[in-house]
């Protein structure tokens, strides 16, 4: 528990902390996500054919690696991951300074899927609403049904949920400023926890608690197996948790790096290699009816259009289409999005 000394930011005795404590513990979160996410689609644009479902099913996998760490630290530490990285805990919201390090089963469930669910739905709004500014800067309406229809007035609706749901946050902070309130979140005012700084005696608690689970346990084949796949999990999720204690900052910085300020930059450090061409445009006349057909319709292209991470050309309609459902390209497997697609003006009859 040497990281939880280690970040300390107050030697006052009041055990509630302060808004730049709690502040602090949100923001390592909000930059360890991003990060990993430009490092997996690095990982994929580097060799597609093996690490392209990495990126495409990012938002699933981060949510599985989120829910073992988040359990691991709500079950042991009564905290999350970066409440524990500085030092805080949870208790429930109804008890006294004085209470003992540990969650009941109900505060821990609802924490944990106010944790990781609800970021999860959020980056899948978020990833929808930009599918559907997409679709209209592209100007092309696919036929849509009632449900769809309803779908759709819904993610159009979120600008204005996410602006009150912001609205609501600040006003909990500024209640948390000025004492009135013991959260700072509506998150924890959902789980009906606060947070409150880690006392010595939590600390022992933990060190006994690791102890006592490294220990061995007797008892039935199953209890026996249960307890073998529980501190396996458990091991992922401490291995997991010490390589984000170890790579926080460096996160943090590649989180930086990668902002808007440098992108220009970025881009050019990290462009997606050109695939090499075909041997049959190498080979063939390039007038040839052959080498003006679609790779995913075998016809002749209509409405061609290039997609600028490979160099390939398709009709517009079957490239849009794939895209949009794989974000990949179908040729050489690139990671794509539909702002990639650009349509070819030709003189050609």
């Amino acid at each position: 528990m040497a990281e939880a000394g280690a970040h300390f930011t107050s030697t006052t005795a009041s055990e509630q902390p302060s808004i730049f404590e709690v502040l602090a513990q949100e923001s390592l979160m909000e930059a360890v996500r991003p990060a990993l996410r430009h490092a997996v689609k690095v990982l994929a644009e580097s060799n597609p054919s093996r690490f392209g479902f990495l990126w495409r099913r990012f938002d699933e996998l981060y949510l599985l690696l989120d829910l073992l760490l988040q359990n691991h630290f709500l079950s042991h530490c009564s905290a999350s991951f970066s409440e524990n990285f500085y030092g805080l805990k949870r208790v429930p919201a109804g008890q006294r300074p004085a209470v003992r390090l540990g969650l009941n089963r109900k505060s821990l469930w609802r924490s944990l899927l106010l944790l990781c669910l609800v970021p999860y739905l959020r980056a899948k709004l978020e990833a929808t609403l930009a599918r559907q500014r997409d679709e209209e800067d592209f100007s092309i309406r696919l036929a849509q049904s009632r449900s769809q229809r309803l779908y759709r007035a819904a993610v159009a609706a979120y600008p204005y949920i996410s602006s009150a749901w912001q609205l609501w946050a600040f006003f909990h902070q500024l209640l948390f400023v000025f004492g009135v309130a013991k959260g700072h979140s509506p998150l924890l005012w959902l789980a009906r926890v606060r947070l409150a700084r880690l006392s010595a005696a939590d600390i022992r608690d933990m060190e006994l608690k690791a102890a006592r689970s490294g220990t061995p346990a007797g008892g039935s084949f199953g209890r026996r197996a249960w307890q073998l796949a529980s501190r396996a999990a458990r091991g992922v999720a401490v291995s997991l948790s010490t390589s984000l204690s170890l790579g926080v900052f460096f996160l943090q910085f590649l989180e930086w790096w990668y902002s808007s300020d440098n992108r220009d930059t970025v881009k050019a450090l990290t462009s997606t290699p050109v695939p090499p061409p075909p041997l049959h445009l190498q080979e063939d006349d390039q007038s040839s009816p052959s080498n003006r057909t679609c790779p995913l319709c075998r016809r002749l292209r209509a409405n061609a259009t290039v997609l600028s991470t490979s160099g390939f050309v398709f009709c517009y309609r079957c490239i849009y289409t794939y895209v949009k459902a794989n974000r990949r390209c179908p040729v050489s497997g690139y990671p794509s999005e539909l702002q990639h697609l650009i349509k070819i003006y030709s003189p050609e009859a």
